[in-house]
């Protein structure tokens, strides 16, 4: 399918509405906003929801209620998004497993993210780093390579759980390189995160904008990352592309979504609500200084990307014959 099919795709998915919807979007936001994170506090998308949670309320007028509702790597807080009301008073804040990985290789997720889902803006996106602990017996990616495929079954990997985009990024890259690491799932990219920095599980591979603090203080080794071209917090750290993995070089998406059927007044209201709020100098600063960017994308937009994911990562699987542990 090209990109143009695509994008219309794209604008059927969020353009779709019921009779009476209209009516129901006249005076949307008339009460707070619930915004859905799928993970446990603090990995990226509790960041990046917590950053513009409160300015998108205010421009909505209304608070934006941020709810961390983790389990079985985002499918769970992502499944009550999929079944509430069509009414723009429960949404999500997304990240690549959610729209991708976890429809694609996990059977629990009884969801399709392109029909199921009404895709209203990405937020912001950035690079993710696969990073080892404080102690591991590599400190660069070519050292780190030799002393994985020298030590099969030896080292751990964490993730937020298991059949998330980074479950399967990781378990693409065991595939590619040939080696033997065992997963370690938790319920957020936080406590993963914990588990690595407190030298529980070797390595993880995470969204920069959670990682660099604990890079910045010397709890993280970065090792390469995914990125068009290497990142400016991380001068010395290759990417994927110059340590030979150009598949894994592609960043991260993270995007606000809510049931199908959504009301088009109710999608445009929340995507230029949530334009306003990261183009406000704070917001903007805090997700930049985080190591992401900010992006504000269309509906249509969001939707093309959507579907582009789920069919790449559809394919991944089945080429690879990955599936859930």
């Amino acid at each position: 399918m090209n990109r143009r099919s695509l994008l219309t795709l794209g604008v059927s998915i969020v353009t779709v509405a019921l009779p009476f919807a209209s009516a129901l979007a006249a005076d949307y936001p008339s009460k707070p906003v619930r915004l859905v994170v799928p993970f446990a506090p603090g990995g990226t998308a509790d960041f990046i929801a917590r950053v513009i949670g409160e300015t998108l309320g205010r421009e909505l007028g209304q608070p934006v209620v941020i709810d961390n509702k983790a389990g079985a790597g985002g499918i769970i807080g992502t499944m009550e998004v999929v079944r509430a009301p069509a009414d723009g008073y429960t949404l999500v804040m997304a990240t690549p497993s959610v729209t991708g990985a976890n429809p694609a290789i996990n059977p629990q997720a009884s969801y399709d993210p392109v029909t199921d889902l009404t895709p209203i803006t990405i937020v912001a996106a950035g690079p993710t780093v696969l990073a080892v602990r404080p102690g591991f017996p590599a400190k660069n990616f070519q050292e780190f390579l030799a002393e994985v495929k020298k030590n099969p079954d030896k080292y751990t990997y964490a993730t937020p759980g298991v059949g998330g985009i980074l479950h399967l990024e990781m378990e693409y890259f065991k595939s590619l390189t040939g080696t033997s690491i065992t997963h370690v799932p938790f319920r957020g990219a936080g406590p993963a995160l914990v588990a690595v920095t407190s030298g529980q599980v070797d390595m993880l591979e995470d969204a920069l904008p959670s990682s660099l603090p604990s890079i910045n203080s010397g709890k993280l080794i970065p090792l390469v990352v995914s990125a068009p071209k290497r990142v400016k917090e991380l001068p010395n750290v290759p990417t994927f592309s110059e340590v030979g993995l150009a598949p894994l070089n592609h960043m991260s998406a993270w995007g606000i979504l809510g049931p199908k059927g959504l009301p088009k007044d109710v999608i445009e209201k929340v995507n230029a609500a949530a334009k306003r709020a990261v183009s406000d100098p704070k917001v903007k600063k805090r997700i930049e200084d985080g190591g992401g960017f900010v992006v504000a994308s269309s509906p249509q937009e969001y939707a093309a990307e959507v579907k582009e994911l789920y069919t790449q990562l559809k394919k991944i699987v089945a080429d690879r014959k990955l599936t859930v542990e």
